[in-house]
C-alpha cells in the first residue's frame, strides 16, 4: 500500500513533471530534426551549452528570459554547424553528431573555466520559482502537481503543442516531414531541401539547448560538471517510443520522469537493504523495456540518416 500511495500522492506527480521537462524540450528537439531526415547526436554537448550559456547569461546581468533566449541562441549555432557538415557536404551524422557533443561539452568547460578560473564552486543565480496561479493552485491533486510548477514547465508544455500545429497544420510542417520521407519530391516542387534541413535542426537544437538551461535556471540555480548525465541520450531514446509524434513524445518524458521520481523515493522506504545503484538503473531499465515493446512498430520517417544531394532521384 505504501507504493500504491507513493503513485497517488500530488507531489510524486510535481516531481515527476519537474524531472521530465528537460526530456520534454530534448526530445521535442531530437525529433523536429529526425522528422526532417537528420539524427543529431549532439544533443548532450546542446544540453551542456544550453545549461552553461543560460546560467552565466543570467550571471552576467542578461535577466531570465535573456538566459533562455541565449541559450537557445547558443543550440541553434551549434545545430548550424551540425547541419552544414551532414546536410550539404553528406558527412555521417552518427560522427557529426558525436563530434558536435564532445566539442560544445568542451567549449562549455572552457568557457567556464577561463570565465571563472579561480572559483571553487560555483556562482549561484536568482533561479525561476514555482508560480502560484490563483484558482488553479489550489484545485486538489492536479494544482499541486502541475499548477506549482516553474515557467519553463509550461513553456515545455506551450512547444508540444506548438510543435504539434507546426508540424500537422501548417505548410511548413508538410515541408518538414515531406522532407524527411521523400527529399526528391519536395525538390521537385521548387522548395530547398538544404535549407528545410538545416532549418529544422537550428530549431531542434535551439529546444535541446533549452532543455539545458532549465537544469541551470530552474532545476538548480548553478552550472556543474555532468549534470547532464545522459539526458540527451535518454532524448533520442525516447523519440523512437514517441514514433516521432510531439503527443507521445510528452507522454514518455513523463513517463520516465515519474520511473526516475519513483526510484528516488524507493531509495527512502529501502534504500538500507538494496544498493543504491539497483534504484538508479530501474528508470533506465523500464525506458528499454519500453523502447523494445514500441519500436517494431514505429513509423520512422523513410529518409532518416539519408544524405541527399540535388538533383538526385
Amino acid at each position: 500500500m505504501e507504493y500504491i500511495d507513493i503513485l497517488l500522492s500530488a507531489n510524486f506527480w510535481a516531481a515527476a513533471i519537474r524531472i521530465a521537462t528537460p526530456l520534454i524540450f530534448g526530445v521535442l528537439g531530437a525529433l523536429v530534426c529526425e522528422r526532417a531526415g537528420v539524427l543529431n547526436l549532439g544533443i548532450e554537448g546542446i544540453f551542456v551549452v544550453g545549461a552553461m550559456c543560460g546560467w552565466m547569461a543570467v550571471w552576467l546581468g542578461a535577466g531570465l528570459w535573456g538566459g533562455i533566449l541565449i541559450a537557445a541562441l547558443a543550440g541553434a549555432f551549434f545545430g548550424l554547424l551540425h547541419g552544414i557538415l551532414t546536410v550539404p557536404l553528406g558527412l555521417s551524422q552518427h560522427v557529426s553528431g558525436l563530434g558536435i557533443t564532445m566539442f560544445a561539452t568542451s567549449v562549455s568547460y572552457f568557457t567556464y573555466r577561463t570565465a571563472l578560473p579561480k572559483v571553487s564552486s560555483p556562482p549561484r543565480i536568482e533561479a525561476f520559482q514555482p508560480l502560484d496561479i490563483p484558482v488553479l493552485s489550489d484545485l486538489p491533486f492536479i494544482g499541486p502537481a502541475l499548477f506549482q510548477q516553474t515557467s519553463m514547465t509550461f513553456l515545455a508544455l506551450a512547444m508540444v503543442l506548438l510543435v504539434s500545429y507546426v508540424l500537422y497544420r501548417t505548410p511548413l510542417g508538410l515541408a518538414i516531414r515531406a522532407v524527411g520521407d521523400n527529399p526528391s519530391a519536395v525538390e521537385a516542387q521548387g522548395l530547398s531541401v538544404f535549407a528545410l534541413r538545416i532549418g529544422a535542426i537550428m530549431a531542434g537544437s535551439a529546444l535541446m539547448a533549452l532543455g539545458g538551461a532549465f537544469l541551470t535556471m530552474s532545476a538548480f540555480d548553478a552550472f556543474f560538471f555532468g549534470m547532464i548525465n545522459g539526458r540527451g541520450w535518454i532524448c533520442i531514446a525516447l523519440v523512437v517510443f514517441a514514433s516521432w509524434r510531439p503527443g507521445k513524445a510528452l507522454l514518455g518524458a513523463l513517463l520516465f520522469g515519474a520511473f526516475d521520481a519513483f526510484q528516488i523515493r524507493l531509495q527512502n522506504e529501502v534504500g538500507a537493504v538494496i544498493p543504491s545503484q539497483v534504484f538508479l538503473m530501474i528508470p533506465y531499465l523500464l525506458s528499454i523495456i519500453a523502447l523494445v515493446l514500441v519500436a517494431r512498430k514505429a513509423d520512422y520517417p523513410r529518409a532518416l540518416l539519408q544524405p541527399y544531394f540535388r538533383g538526385q532521384r
